[in-house]
């Protein structure tokens, strides 16, 4: 019986000439009901045409509204409440040309062909039988192919249309993960309401009490109008208690069950650093980009990759993706291809430090724009290649601002880091010098009239899920069972998303004048520590003792605080709210023109030492941290 039972909810969608079939037997078990009711109410038939006519005449013009409303072609086991419309209509179109007929024989032939009460209790049947078989094959496949007790008690927090979508999308999941005991609402107003045959609970305990009392293990987060600090402190609540938190995004009218139920995910670090969405004045960046020639360095790289992404949206005549890395230029175009967008995308395999290579890829192409997001970025890394930082960061930022002045491109943006201030590091101090040079450059030439290059610098901190970002390492080091490892307790660190960080990078592009270094609000620091706890909780996992954390000191170069202005700069406001104007010292280009070709020709040839010596007399705010390079500052 068993085995027989597992066959049975094993098979697969019937074909639709079967559903019709079935459809119809139903219509004449309906039809043979209301006969056998008419005869006990002891009603004469019209002899208009025979008994067995008047229904068979009944079953054609069911059959045909079948058909026109496609009742059959629905996967039973999935139906809906479409469904029951179309059969509703089908059911209630027959009854209404059946009527129809009856009238006009009465008009014509002075008799009408069917008792009147005959078809309604006919409709109502045949529409009862036809949606309560879907109700009761959908409620077997339910009941058999789902065991309850694997799945896990669940609470979806909100009861707007969002929360519904998502309610229904989890109860259709195959295979199912959740079982949804309750909604949770902020507003009391609820509190006596039921949805989808479910309480309403008002919030007016901790998450955590109320999903207890239910016997709770799950909690989705489907309220669209929770803030930032609402969700950071339900989220720690329930991470307290063990209790698991998944999110899902704003859901559209349009989105199937199956794309909503896939878009539930585990409650990630991510969303709890996120801010308001960024207003970007897109008819200023469209000016600057659409029908042009766009050069990307670096366009195969985390921050790179994404400028390419987002330069698409704003239809360029050409996009110049320019690295070293094959592999991931490669991967990059692929993707790109699958979009029709009809923009030439030119991948360009090659080296910023090759001035040769740069000037065909100007010679050839024209840019109108170049962003400038090549770089070595990795701090222990540099400290131990200084050489390699001044090649890439220096000569090669050097390489691309030169030729685009000769070569008038109209903007020259490029993407810094706030190790570039006060800096304690190679890495740090190398983008500073860059920083220095593309300054210097536009301001030795903005009065020239043949020199039309605006050079614009963008600074920000860390970016969430770029290459060598801690958060990547962190789930690297959950997903290996820990454990996770800190330089130091006391460090913090300025975050931002890669799409947040890029789209800052294409706003401010659009609004400098030249000369600008921009500073982005990077939000409220945040201690790796916590973190690291953060993450190892939302992973389903309980700090120091499923996974722990181990200090393992400062790496060379490293400080416990990241700035984003030196000491001696201010800020200025500008029209957007999230981007700032630093105002450094005007730079003299013939000073840092002699001073950092003195460095390259030292990077050529001397020893890490003086390599390093020479960069502290450019940037005299540089002071090295634990580092080798810290004698050179006594």
């Amino acid at each position: 019986m068993i085995k027989l039972n597992e066959k049975l909810f094993s098979i697969g969608y019937l074909p639709r000439w079967i559903i019709f079939c079935i459809d119809i037997g139903i219509l004449v078990l309906a039809n043979a009901l209301t006969h056998i009711i008419l005869i006990n109410l002891t009603l004469g038939f019209y002899d208009t045409i025979s008994l067995s006519q008047q229904y068979l005449l009944i079953l054609l013009v069911n059959i045909v509204f079948f058909r026109v409303f496609k009742t059959f072609s629905g996967i039973i086991r999935h139906s809906t409440f479409i469904d029951a419309v179309k059969l509703f209509f089908a059911s209630f179109c027959s009854f209404l040309v059946l009527s129809i007929f009856n009238y006009g024989s009465f008009i014509i032939f002075q008799k009408k062909i069917f008792l009147f009460p005959g078809l309604i209790i006919s409709f109502v049947l045949s529409f009862t039988f036809l949606f309560f078989f879907r109700l009761l094959v959908k409620f077997a496949f339910e009941i058999n192919t789902i065991d309850s007790k694997t799945l896990i008690r669940t609470v979806v927090y909100g009861s707007d249309a969002n929360a519904i979508a998502v309610a229904n999308a989890v109860k259709s999941e195959i295979p199912a993960r959740f079982k949804i005991v309750a909604f949770l609402d902020k507003s009391r107003h609820n509190k006596s309401k039921s949805i989808l045959g479910l309480p309403i609970l008002y919030k007016n305990k901790k998450a955590s009490v109320l999903l207890r009392s239910l016997g709770a293990k799950t909690l989705i987060l489907a309220e669209k109008s929770l803030t930032k600090d609402e969700k950071i402190r339900i989220v720690d609540d329930c991470l307290e208690n063990n209790i698991k938190v998944y999110v899902v995004p704003i859901i559209s009218d349009w989105e199937n069950k199956t794309e909503i139920s896939k878009k539930i995910k585990n409650f990630e670090i991510q969303d709890l650093l996120e801010r308001k969405p960024i207003i970007l004045d897109n008819k200023l960046i469209s000016k600057q980009i659409s029908n042009k020639t766009i050069l990307i360095t670096g366009g195969a790289g985390s921050i790179g990759s994404e400028i390419v992404w987002q330069v698409l949206e704003f239809n360029p005549q050409r996009i110049i993706i320019f690295d070293q890395a094959e592999s991931p230029l490669h991967k990059l175009c692929i993707e790109i291809l699958k979009f029709e967008k009809r923009i030439e995308i030119v991948p360009l395999i090659g080296d910023i430090r090759n001035k040769v290579v740069l000037k065909r890829v100007f010679e050839k192409y024209q840019p109108s724009m170049v962003y400038h997001a090549a770089a070595y970025k990795h701090v222990p890394l540099m400290e131990e290649n200084p050489s390699e930082a001044i090649f890439t960061n220096v000569l090669g930022t050097k390489n691309l601002a030169d030729l685009s002045l000769e070569y008038n491109v109209k903007k020259f943006v490029m993407v810094s880091t706030d190790k570039a201030v006060n800096p304690s590091n190679v890495m740090g101090a190398s983008k500073r010098i860059a920083e220095k040079y593309v300054q210097s450059l536009y301001f030795k030439f903005k009065n020239d009239e043949k020199k039309v290059t605006k050079f614009i610098t963008t600074r920000f901190g860390n970016v969430l899920g770029s290459n060598g970002s801690v958060v990547p390492l962190f789930s690297e080091q959950i997903q290996k069972g820990g454990p996770i490892t800190i330089t130091h307790p006391k460090i913090i660190r300025y975050f931002m998303t890669i799409p947040e960080a890029c789209q800052l990078v294409l706003e401010a592009g659009s609004m400098g004048k030249g000369g600008e270094i921009y500073i982005f609000d990077m939000g409220k620091p945040v201690k790796i520590i916590d973190l690291a706890k953060k993450m190892i909780q939302l992973a389903g996992y309980e700090p120091y003792k499923d996974i722990d954390i181990e200090v393992i000191g400062l790496r060379p170069g490293e400080k416990l605080y990241e700035e984003l202005l030196n000491d001696t700069s201010k800020t200025l406001p500008t029209h957007h709210d999230k981007i700032m104007i630093c105002q450094e010292l005007d730079e003299n280009y013939e000073e840092n023109l002699i001073m950092i070709t003195n460095l390259i020709d030292k990077a050529k040839f001397s020893t890490d030492l003086d390599i390093v010596s020479e960069m502290k007399k450019i940037i005299p705010e540089f002071k090295s941290m634990n580092s080798i390079y810290e004698c050179l500052d006594k």
